[in-house]
């Protein structure tokens, strides 16, 4: 019985599991760093800033930029393995900027992709960009909600 419960458990995340193995992702298109980028998805449910703390703390990394169809199509296939119901943060954001809307790449890397819902992203206030598990398209939602996330490092 208790194995049964402390897998029941870890799934629900309450329970500290050990880090989840990382996969390494293929080499990107240009635009993207030439080094391996691995990338893990972690269960543990986090608003925006702290699912970001979290990827810098644990792994030196960060949420997960996308630049391509098939990276978008491998996190969103990474994600489906883990099990994951909720759509998992990604690094992008959305907020007003020198007086225009636009979303950016908190790892600074380069706009070149991108992978909206029809209506998103929101430009009604700052915004947080999550992965559609079940779809593959971007949304936003507020930045305080708490959500699995997608780190890559």
């Amino acid at each position: 019985m208790w194995p049964c419960l402390l897998l029941a458990l870890a799934l629900l995340g309450t329970v500290p599991a050990s880090h989840p193995a990382p996969r390494q992702l293929q080499g990107g298109p240009a635009g993207e760093t030439a080094q391996p980028r691995y990338t893990v998805v972690v269960r543990k449910l986090r608003t925006y800033a702290g699912a970001q703390d979290y990827c810098q703390n644990v792994y030196q990394g960060q949420l997960a930029s996308v630049h391509s169809s098939a990276r978008n199509q491998e996190l969103q296939k990474l994600a489906k393995t883990y099990n994951i119901f909720i759509s998992p943060w990604i690094g992008a954001v959305t907020s007003r900027r020198a007086g225009k809307w636009e979303s950016y790449w908190e790892d600074s890397s380069p706009w070149n992709y991108a992978n909206w819902a029809p209506t998103q992203p929101l430009h009604i206030v700052t915004t947080c960009t999550t992965l559609s598990v079940r779809d593959g398209l971007w949304r936003s939602h507020f930045c305080f909600q708490l959500r699995p996330f997608i780190c890559q490092y």
